[in-house]
């Protein structure tokens, strides 16, 4: 009986040592992190030089998920940085040739303001690889201001305020008899624009007209001088009838508001970032707060049909109130934010 309590034993304490034995020599392949065909080939070796159990087969099984789980995690790791290194690519591809356009809006062009007061505060980033800059109408103005002139947004802005003050107090609005609209604008804009602004705007400025001779859109952007600059604008600017009778002359030839054909300007090369007070498919825009989306292309740009895009129509031809305008004016300063950090330009 006692003898054979020993060979039990003594067979017992052999067994643990070839497990250990297993467990250890296992344990070095794991660490090595060898190929799969090595760590078979170490398996069958051990397997023949030692019993071995159902429970050091489970083991062996368990060893080799462990180094397969670890080499997965390896190959996503890698998948994932391939991935973010692409999409950083993607970005700076897009950044490398930036547009910026600013949709015709008339005194909703307070919304662009308050836009690109944003872009000049927080925007910097985007705003040093923008190639050009486009607009019609009011948006053309401000899209005017940011290229050559930033740091009188304020000062536009003020003005634009003080120009739907004395809309407002007409009976008529700018449709009130005698009341010359273009006039004010003129003189507005040449207090605003620097004396060299169409030679930093040449090439770099594209304002939106149409001509009155055949109405199809065309881009300015060859300014031979800062009248022509001034002319330009208020083409881009004039609504027949709401405006005037005489369309501007520029050039030769007679032009009108930009936004009857083109209201807001896609140019080919590149990323084009757009700008509107209307809510639509656009970049910088109000946020739909309907539970239907229905759009249409209206002078190439798309808009949805909304009671408060309606609304916007109303305000952009008669300025509403004071606080109204201030609060499209924050409108749009916030909008444009929503943009930088949702891009990541924001700063």
């Amino acid at each position: 009986m006692w003898a054979t309590k020993r060979i039990y034993r003594s067979l017992r304490q052999r067994l643990q040592l070839k497990q250990v034995g297993l467990h250890n020599s296992l344990c070095r392949v794991k660490c090595f992190e060898k190929s799969d065909q090595y760590y078979v080939l170490q398996a069958f070796h051990l397997l023949s030089t030692c019993s071995v159990s159902s429970h050091n087969t489970c083991f062996i099984m368990d060893m080799r998920t462990n180094l397969n789980v670890k080499e997965g995690n390896k190959v996503n790791k890698k998948s994932s940085k391939s991935l973010h290194d692409g999409r950083h690519l993607e970005m700076e591809a897009k950044m490398k040739h930036l547009n910026l356009s600013f949709a015709a809006s008339g005194f909703l062009g307070i919304y662009h303001l308050g836009a690109a007061s944003a872009l000049c505060r927080h925007g910097k980033k985007l705003l040093k690889v923008v190639k050009a800059f486009a607009g019609a109408s009011s948006g053309a103005l401000t899209a005017t201001v940011l290229l050559t002139v930033p740091e009188s947004i304020e000062k536009c802005t003020n003005i634009t305020y003080q120009l739907a003050e004395d809309t407002r107090r007409l009976y008529f609005g700018p449709l009130t008899p005698g009341y010359d609209l273009m006039t004010k604008l003129s003189g507005y804009i040449d207090s605003i624009l620097p004396p060299n602004a169409h030679e930093i705007a040449e090439n770099r400025l594209f304002i939106s007209v149409t001509s009155t001779k055949n109405g199809k859109n065309y881009l300015l952007s060859h300014f031979a001088s800062r009248e022509d600059l001034v002319k330009a604008l208020l083409a881009s600017s004039f609504i027949p009838l709401y405006a005037g009778i005489n369309a501007v002359d520029y050039k030769g030839q007679k032009w009108i508001d930009g936004g009857l054909s083109n209201g807001l300007p896609i140019l080919s090369k590149g990323r084009t970032v757009t700008v509107s007070p209307f809510c639509g498919r656009l970049d910088i825009c109000p946020e739909n707060k309907g539970r239907v989306d229905i759009y249409a292309k209206v002078a190439k740009q798309d808009i949805m049909l909304s009671i408060g895009n309606f609304l916007r129509l109303h305000q952009a031809l008669f300025p509403p109130s004071q606080e109204k305008m201030e609060s499209l004016y924050q409108d749009g300063y916030d909008d444009a934010i929503q943009f930088l950090l949702k891009e990541n330009w924001f700063e």
